[in-house]
């Protein structure tokens, strides 16, 4: 049972459509050895919505926020973002897709050890076409007391932190978070939730999250339940927990 205080989930019914998929579908190899990943996955995915993708390893989720993110490729099927049809851009498109669009979250920090924090989310700054200041993002996820410090002076959840402001510094539309706990102990992880929960109140950035921690999908406005490549359940959550008040 959670305890503690609860967010009314929002009306996201009324939003625009970030993403329309339909019957997609992903196979790694051929003949006795495929592996079907993904099996006609149908979804909509509305603009700030806080999206938890929840399964097993192996389940698919991965394997949809990768297409989603156009970082793979579908089988069949097809994804739209907004109105572009993303399963046939060809590359350069797909690149400026993901440069323009799209921020990512992934377990592990990428985290450049020669830079500062500030230094590692200017990184994006000197590349995007419409940043936000290196400091406002560290600020918005709670590390901007943590400027000038260098990947190793800091803590696990500390470096998760400041990969999701350097993820968030190119003012992306859609940020996808693959297992961005996964690494992390129970407090540390709930710290990095708790950003992520910032950025998507604050600033309206949609937040897919990959996980197969069940103790999250208390915070989501939607929980996306997969089983063997197929979504078996959509979740509605009607009062959102925050993250301190969910079970790890």
């Amino acid at each position: 049972m959670l305890t503690g205080h609860f967010r009314k989930g929002r009306g996201m019914a009324s939003k625009p459509v970030a993403f329309e998929i339909k019957e997609l579908s992903k196979t790694y190899g051929s003949g006795r050895a495929a592996v079907h990943a993904l099996r006609g996955v149908s979804l909509t995915v509305r603009r700030g919505e806080f999206l938890v993708l929840l399964g097993p390893s192996g389940s698919g989720k991965s394997t949809l926020l990768n297409i989603i993110g156009g970082l793979d490729s579908a089988s069949s099927g097809s994804v739209y973002y907004e109105d572009q049809d993303l399963t046939h851009l060809a590359d350069p498109a797909l690149t400026r897709y993901r440069r323009n669009h799209v921020g990512f979250v992934f377990q592990f920090y990428n985290l450049m050890p020669g830079l500062t924090a500030l230094e590692n989310v200017e990184l994006v700054v000197e590349i995007a076409p419409d940043p936000m200041p290196a400091e406002q993002a560290l600020g918005l996820v709670g590390m901007s007391h943590r400027l000038d410090h260098f990947p190793a002076q800091l803590s696990g959840g500390e470096q998760q932190r400041v990969a999701i402001a350097r993820a968030l510094a190119k003012q992306p539309q859609v940020l996808l978070c693959d297992e961005p706990t996964g690494a992390l102990d129970r407090d540390t992880g709930i710290g990095v939730l708790e950003a992520l929960a910032t950025v998507n109140r604050e600033v309206g950035t949609t937040v897919l999250i990959v996980t197969h921690n069940a103790g999250v999908a208390a915070m989501a406005d939607r929980v996306i339940r997969f089983v063997d490549g197929q979504v078996t359940k959509i979740d509605h959550n009607e009062r959102k927990a925050d993250a301190a008040d969910i079970q790890w």
